[in-house]
């Protein structure tokens, strides 16, 4: 049986922004595919399109619809930097292994930016450059190692100091690290366009349908759905982000909530660069603009994962929100249009497991996403679609479950 949750509370921005429709059958009868992918967001997006494109054919299921999880909360600061500081990942888990983990990150943004230009998927996709800001976390000495470390990578960096950041972006802060090659995206026409590009290649969508029980062996799964018919498959793949199945072993990974705002367009207003902020802080803020200079504003981020008591802390998770934003730039108009909740899955080192679930060869989770969610969604594509037509990803090891 999945574990359940209500992902999200109150009004997200992006209802201000009309998606194309993803048209979706109610499933009457059983049905047979090489992989069935449950989870209709944009994990399970990324992933039908990059199976379609090699080939398999593909049922995707979906408890609520497509676009009707998490995906719509998120405020989509795609990032190849990862939610743990470098510097901080070389310790958890060996120097050579954190920087690769960097690295790959960084490719899979370039491969995502590809993909959305080479496929033609329309979501106000932007090339952004980002700051990450001193704060209570990380100084400016632990910044400047920081820079350091990610240039021994191979990732540039440039560390601004505090005359810098005032000079040229109007913020007060002790230092921060400007880094190039990130995105900002409307998240919901991002999945939107790629279930869209999968449903052209044949794949098939079921919904409301959810799993309800998981029956494998050595040469396929049944996935078994609460209305009765179910669905042979070669390979499962579990991309139901927060809403893990029984199946997939509760290991490092926790669930969090979170608040965000959005206020009314002010383009004139803007930063320079627009650049995606955000603080090495706990708890810790990030900024970012719309394609029409709305400003999303979020963090504030609880461990806890009741939904009611989430969901009532909106009105004072906004007004907290709306100060600090009010802080780093006195010249907006901070009051919050759009405000919202949501819950995301994060581990201990901040980076996702990937892979098949011990024991289970031929089904496949993506879970534990932190703040790259989306950067991960591709990384996993790209790892499970290899596993799937049986190659071996060189990073595969780096993801995957841990015994």
């Amino acid at each position: 049986m999945p574990r359940k949750l209500d992902l999200t509370g109150g009004t997200p921005v992006w209802c201000a922004y009309r998606s194309a429709a993803v048209p979706a059958g109610r499933l009457t009868r059983d049905a047979k595919t090489d992989v069935l992918i449950v989870g209709m967001g944009i994990s399970g997006a990324t992933m039908a399109e990059a199976l379609t494109r090699d080939g398999h054919s593909v049922i995707c299921i979906d408890r609520r619809g497509p676009l009707k999880g998490s995906t719509a909360a998120t405020t989509a600061l795609v990032q190849f930097e990862i939610d743990q500081p470098l510097i901080s990942l070389c310790r958890m888990i060996g120097g050579d292994a954190a920087r690769q983990a960097w690295r790959r990150s960084r490719l899979s943004l370039l491969n995502l930016r590809e993909r959305i230009t080479g496929l033609d998927i329309r979501c106000r996709s932007a090339d952004t450059p980002s700051l990450y800001l001193a704060g209570n976390r990380l100084d400016a000495s632990d910044l400047r190692r920081e820079a350091e470390a990610r240039h021994e990578a191979g990732i540039g960096a440039s560390l601004l100091t505090r005359k810098k950041m005032k000079e040229e972006f109007g913020i007060d802060r002790t230092a921060a690290i400007l880094s190039h090659g990130n995105l900002a995206l409307d998240p919901r026409k991002l999945t939107s366009g790629l279930l869209r590009r999968a449903l052209e290649r044949k794949a098939r969508f079921y919904a409301p349908a959810e799993a309800i029980a998981i029956d494998d062996n050595r040469v396929g799964v049944t996935v078994s759905t609460r209305d009765g018919p179910a669905i042979k498959a070669r390979h499962l793949v579990l991309t139901t982000g927060y809403e893990l199945l029984d199946i997939v072993p509760r290991m490092d990974h926790r669930i969090i909530s979170t608040w965000a705002i959005a206020t009314r367009p002010q383009p004139k207003k803007l930063w320079p660069l627009t650049a995606l902020i955000w603080e090495a802080s706990d708890p810790y803020l990030y900024i970012r603009a719309t394609s029409d200079g709305r400003v999303i504003c979020g963090g504030e981020d609880e461990k806890f994962t009741d939904e009611e008591r989430r969901d009532a802390l909106i009105a004072q998770k906004t007004d907290r929100l709306e100060e600090k934003l009010g802080e780093i730039f006195p010249q907006l108009d901070a009051a919050a249009e759009f405000a919202w909740s949501g819950s995301f899955g994060a581990t201990g080192t901040g980076l996702p497991i990937i892979g098949s679930v011990p024991g289970h060869p031929r089904v496949h989770a993506v879970m534990g996403y932190g703040g790259n969610g989306i950067t991960f969604s591709q990384i996993a594509s790209e790892i499970v679609s290899a596993s799937i037509a049986g190659k071996e990803d060189a990073d595969a090891s780096l993801f995957a479950f841990k015994n």
